[in-house]
């Protein structure tokens, strides 16, 4: 049996009560974060107006909700501008050893299709979201190349296999359309790491919209007959040999599975801007707190990078001086530099105009890097920063593992603090008592017979 047999059939017999209660659990605050991140690119993310335009211009039946407009368009249309706003922000869950963002596509799909399909309960889709978010990150665990090498942006690839796999569940598909659906995606699916090399370009932040789309069409064609192919993971022509050059881990992909849910191991993001920058604002807000460093005491800064995010300081003429706000959120230069000057980061710090905050651009050009070609993908965010002062100090700090990880989690409280500021950035004001609401609705999902009922809290 090979690798897309295997993971249709995991799909198609995964039940709610396969699941482990910390998967439950990790599903549904997974869910309120992409909710809330959603809400507040719908205010603040400009670069998605046009797919929220597009997709109400589209008409058709009213089907699905956009996310912080309340306008209603086909269920695909709505994953398009959904999906165009789960990542702009660059603020939502990350699986940091997967080098994925498990929830990014999944989620919108998962929203739009449960809404078209109406009385999807709560059980249903904590397992379809389960499932999906688990194949995004064993996908990413299985690669044993780096597809940015061959000019291959995956996160957005990978994602909507997950979200593939969620829209199969809620569908309930059998395995053959399950594989149907994966072959579909796989014709549809692709993300150039041209992106980031371009510092004008809106795509980074949009990206997942097109791989929402595209997956829930896949499903949706699957289901009325249309056929695939037999081997969309493994085959000749496969997602791996596409763009991993066939070199690829089994294992990761069928050890533990329907037991073991890679949703228990995501991260969720304190601050919002890469996951590879985090361990630098984290070393650096401990360093200055810790010492009462002001950011004009600082001379000289250095930082040591993983081979793989170094493209976050490269080329470092732009990444001191980004001209776009998500590129501002891929360099370590200015988000480090934005920690140092204001001992915070939060979504105020990432505006047009912060782009331009001389204070800021000065600390960026002192920051200098050195690439640790030893540091594997396991240890890929692991950050070391050292800085120097004017009385010729030097204080340093190595940061293993960015907080909101597993091992360094972010606390429930925290949590709901993040979606009650996101929410409170829409483009449409939602009253205190609503989102209330919402974060109790969310933790008690399992409870619910309609989970079509959470976007009311959304619209007027």
């Amino acid at each position: 049996m090979n690798e897309s047999m295997i993971l249709a059939k995991y799909v198609e017999e995964t039940v709610y009560e396969d699941l482990p209660a910390r998967a439950v659990k990790m599903t549904k605050m997974s869910l309120l974060d992409a909710l809330g991140v959603t809400l507040a690119a719908s205010g603040q993310a400009n670069e998605c107006r046009a797919f929220v335009d597009l997709a109400i211009e589209s008409e058709g039946r009213k089907e699905s909700t956009i996310i912080g407009f309340q306008d209603q368009v086909p269920a695909h249309m709505a994953a398009f501008a959904n999906g165009a706003m789960a990542h702009a922000l660059d603020f939502e869950d990350a699986h940091d050893k997967a080098l994925v963002h498990p929830n990014a596509v999944s989620v919108p799909v998962a929203l739009a299709l449960a809404e078209k399909l109406g009385n999807v309960d709560g059980k249903q889709f904590i397992t379809a979201l389960a499932i999906g978010c688990d194949i995004v990150c064993r996908l990413g665990l299985a690669f044993k190349e780096n597809p940015i090498e061959s000019g291959w942006y995956i996160p957005p690839i990978l994602g909507s296999f997950g979200a593939v796999a969620a829209a199969c569940k809620l569908l309930d598909l059998g395995i053959e359309q399950i594989i149907d659906s994966f072959s579909l995606n796989l014709c549809q699916t692709t993300c150039s790491a041209e992106l980031t090399r371009s510092p004008y370009s809106d795509v980074r932040a949009v990206r997942d919209a097109f791989a929402a789309k595209g997956a829930l069409l896949s499903a949706l064609l699957a289901e009325k007959g249309v056929k695939g192919f037999d081997s969309p993971l493994e085959g000749k022509a496969g997602l791996f040999s596409l763009y991993s050059k066939g070199n690829y881990e089994s294992s990761a992909l069928t050890d533990g599975l329907g037991t073991i849910f890679e949703g228990e191991n995501v991260s969720f993001k304190p601050w919002p801007t890469c996951r590879g920058t985090h361990t630098f604002i984290d070393a650096a807000l401990q360093i200055m707190t810790s010492h009462s460093i002001n950011a004009d005491d600082i001379i000289d800064i250095r930082v040591v990078v993983s081979s793989f995010n170094k493209m976050l300081c490269e080329p470092m003429e732009v990444r001191s001086a980004p001209k776009a706000v998500i590129d501002a959120k891929f360099s370590i230069p200015f988000s480090l530099a934005t920690a140092l000057y204001y001992k915070s980061v939060s979504l105020e710090h990432f505006t047009s105009y912060s782009l331009k905050n001389e204070g800021v651009l000065q600390l960026a050009k002192k920051i200098g890097y050195d690439v640790n070609n030893n540091l594997g993908v396991e240890e890929a965010t692991r950050g070391y920063l050292e800085i120097k002062t004017k009385d010729y100090k030097v204080y340093s700090k190595q940061i293993d593992q960015a907080y909101g990880h597993p091992n360094y989690p972010i606390s429930e409280d925290d949590l709901f603090t993040k979606f009650m500021d996101c929410a409170n950035k829409a483009i449409k004001k939602i009253p205190k008592s609503d989102l209330e609401k919402v974060i109790r609705y969310i933790m008690a999902l399992e409870e619910v017979t309609d989970i079509c009922e959470i976007m009311d809290y959304f619209r007027e």
